[in-house]
C-alpha cells in the first residue's frame, strides 16, 4: 500500500462528506494545539525565575473558565451534529440501498475469501463463485459486503472508498458503499489479528459495468466447466 502524508484519493459516493467531517476535526485539533502550545511558550517565558521576584498566587478568573470550557462545548456539539449526519447515511440502521449488488466477504487468518455473485446477480444461489484475496465490482452501482469471520475480529479497510467495518465471530455485517471510478484497490485488515497480520490484504478491482458483465461470464464459464 503506498504512503501518502493525507488521505488516498477519494473515490466513494460518501468520500467527500468522510474527508469533509476528517479535515475539520483536524483544523480544530491543529489550531487547538498551536494556541496551547504558543500559550504555554509565553507563560514559561514570561513567568520564568528571575531574581528577586516573588511567586504570585491567584484563585483564577471565572470568565476565563467559562470561556474555555464553552468554546470546546460548542465544537464538540456541532462537531457531533455533522459527522452523525454522515454516519447515519454510512452506517445507519436503514442505509443500506435498495437493488444493491451483494457479495459475500469471510475473512480468516491472514486471509479474505470473496464470494461473488454469478450472472445473475445475485448472491446464494448455484452460480456463486469464491475468489481469495480479490475483489471484483462494477463501478457506479452500490455494493453492500456481508462480512463474516470465521476466528477472530478482522477489519475490512478500504481507505480509498473511505470504508471500515470490523469482521466479528459468530456475526454477519452488511457494509455498503458505491465506488465512482475503476481501477485497482487497497483492501487491508485493521485489526491486529495475529501473527500474520501484516499481510492480510487484498485487491479491489473495480470494473466498468460492461467489462464487470464479461469478467462475471468467464469466470461463470470456468466454474461450469469443472
Amino acid at each position: 500500500m503506498p504512503w501518502h502524508w493525507s488521505l488516498p484519493p477519494g473515490v466513494s459516493t460518501y468520500a467527500g462528506q468522510v474527508d469533509f467531517i476528517y479535515y475539520l476535526i483536524l483544523a480544530v485539533t491543529a489550531t487547538a494545539f498551536f494556541i496551547v502550545e504558543a500559550g504555554l511558550l509565553w507563560f514559561v517565558f514570561k513567568y520564568r525565575g528571575r531574581p528577586g521576584r516573588k511567586a504570585y498566587y491567584t484563585h483564577g478568573s471565572t470568565k476565563a473558565e467559562v470561556v474555555w470550557t464553552a468554546i470546546p462545548a460548542v465544537t464538540v456539539v456541532v462537531i457531533g451534529i455533522l459527522s452523525g449526519r454522515v454516519w447515519d447515511r454510512v452506517k445507519g440502521r436503514d442505509s443500506l440501498p435498495a437493488g444493491a449488488l451483494e457479495f459475500a466477504v469471510t475473512a480468516k487468518q491472514f486471509e479474505w475469501n470473496v464470494t461473488h455473485p454469478g450472472q445473475d446477480g445475485v448472491l446464494g444461489t448455484d452460480d456463486d463463485f469464491t475468489l481469495r484475496n480479490q475483489l471484483h465490482l462494477p463501478a457506479n452501482r452500490p455494493i453492500v459486503v456481508r462480512l463474516r469471520s470465521e476466528d477472530v475480529i478482522h477489519s475490512f479497510f478500504v481507505p480509498a472508498f473511505r470504508i471500515k467495518q470490523d469482521a466479528v465471530p459468530g456475526m454477519e455485517i452488511p457494509v455498503w458503499f458505491e465506488v465512482t471510478q475503476a481501477g485497482e484497490y487497497d483492501l487491508a485488515c485493521a485489526e491486529l489479528c495475529g501473527l500474520g497480520h501484516y499481510r492480510m490484504g487484498a485487491r479491489v478491482i473495480v470494473h466498468e459495468q460492461d467489462e464487470y458483465q464479461r469478467w462475471v461470464a468467464s469466470q461463470s464459464a470456468a466454474v461450469a466447466a469443472r
